[in-house]
């Protein structure tokens, strides 16, 4: 008798997991629901299409219902949205909002890709300015209409990550005066403070205002804004961008298992407490490569990987999750920033004994025209030469070291294996010892010292 497999969600774990089943399955009845009206698009390119940078809408969405149903043989569902899992029946309550109706559907394995929903802080006032946060393709669509309509002068982003930096970019483009507002000491809070504040200082020098170990206290009348500090300023508009939460109602409802990160618990191949339910996306609680612990970090790269781990378990052909490092890269105006693995500030917290090696050097021979500098970060344990992960900002290739700094902690290289690699060069790209050779050579000094 066929299977069915029904997911929930239909955005980049949902839609991506369906495709993927079908690749190892030819027969399985595959259902995607999704209750908003767009699936499969790529939110990371919001911030840029915002900006003016992507022109075309349209070429941010990957797949229409039509072409998943005609060329992969998938059921798609807009505007249905499930809402009670019935996991002692395998069923599923389901309310297509197009005939107002509610029904329920049985399946045999369950898939949940409901994502995240960002953090809305509770600010007095909120209700005085106009408000927006980017999640969505609605939310895109609003802010591009307001952008539009209003013209707004100004704009205050609420929380400067990597959304909050890359806003303040494309917003500036735009000709608007930008704020940026973060709680803690430094922007993209998960960089180490070093590699952040040669950032900071990139974006003031593009005219943004930044304000950091500060918080939006208040909105008061006439859209002006006061902060925690007591700075008080005016702005046209508001962009909320502190965080997102795991949409994790329907697995608490289900009585599944949530992680302390809110994220549902998975096992290595992405199945819940329940045998017949997996789980994908940003509303996992993964685990980290490093040391095992919990991770939970709303990135591209773990929904896809996460998909194809259920599309090969549900094959009978299983191969394991192994973890995640969180590898994650922004634009910021002339200046890229990036990142893999534990940063100094979670070493810390989880008492770590490690060593630095840091290196500024050229993206490629000083010689050679357009050089641009790269400074590196890399931690490692002092007695093993295991490497906990590090961060990159530069003009140029912070990619590229930064991929293969990843590649190296995956596969078990030390600090010291870093001198080995032998990257390719040619004074157009690069040095006769790369910026991780020197990373590898700096470290030998610092080893055995705690």
């Amino acid at each position: 008798m066929k299977k069915k497999v029904i997911i929930i969600g239909a955005v980049g774990g949902g839609a991506t997991t369906a495709s993927q089943i079908r690749k190892v399955d030819s027969d399985i009845e595959i259902v995607l629901l999704e209750k908003t009206s767009y699936l499969s698009y790529g939110a990371c390119g919001m911030p840029y299409y915002l900006g003016d940078v992507i022109k075309d809408r349209e070429s941010l969405f990957a797949a229409t219902p039509e072409q998943l149903h005609t060329k992969k043989n998938i059921d798609v569902r807009m505007h249905h949205e499930a809402l009670q899992i019935e996991r002692e029946k395998k069923s599923l309550r389901i309310r297509d909002h197009d005939r107002n109706r509610d029904y329920e559907e049985a399946y045999d394995y369950l898939v949940i890709a409901t994502g995240a929903s960002p953090f809305l802080p509770d600010i007095p006032g909120l209700d005085q300015i106009p408000h927006f946060h980017l999640r969505t393709v609605e939310d895109m669509d609003r802010i591009k209409q307001f952008v539009e309509t209003s013209k707004p002068k100004s704009c205050t982003i609420i929380g400067g990550g990597f959304i909050g930096v890359e806003m303040a970019e494309n917003f500036t483009h735009l000709g608007m005066n930008v704020n940026i507002v973060e709680r803690s000491d430094h922007v993209i809070s998960i960089i180490d403070e070093e590699t952040a504040l040669s950032l900071q200082d990139h974006i003031t020098g593009k005219g943004v205002t930044l304000y950091t170990n500060d918080g939006l206290k208040e909105v008061l009348p006439e859209c002006t804004l006061k902060l925690d500090s007591g700075e008080t300023f005016q702005s046209d508009f508001i962009l909320l961008s502190v965080g997102v939460k795991p949409r994790n109602q329907l697995a608490k409802q289900a009585g599944l298992s949530i992680g302390e990160s809110g994220g549902i618990v998975s096992n290595k191949f992405m199945l819940t407490d329940d045998d017949s339910i997996y789980a994908v996306g940003d509303v996992v609680e993964s685990i980290d490569l490093i040391d095992g612990t919990s991770k939970q970090v709303p990135l591209a790269w773990p929904a896809h990987r996460q998909a194809y781990i259920i599309a090969k378990h549900l094959s009978g052909n299983p191969v394991p999750f192994k973890g995640m490092l969180g590898t994650a890269i922004a634009k910021v105006f002339d200046l890229s920033i990036a990142s893999t693995g534990l940063g100094e500030k979670e070493l810390k917290e989880k008492g770590y004994a490690y060593e630095t090696a840091v290196h500024e050097g050229k993206s490629h021979a000083g010689y050679y025209p357009g050089a641009q500098d790269v400074y590196v970060r890399v931690h490692f344990c002092p007695k093993t030469g295991k490497i906990f992960g590090g961060n990159v900002v530069g003009g140029e290739g912070v990619d590229k070291q930064i991929d293969t700094l990843a590649t190296a902690i995956y596969g078990g290289l030390s600090i010291i294996d870093l001198q080995e690699i032998e990257t390719c060069y040619a004074p157009p790209f690069s040095s006769p010892k790369g910026l991780l050779n020197m990373i590898g050579y700096k470290a030998a000094g610092l080893m055995n010292k705690e």
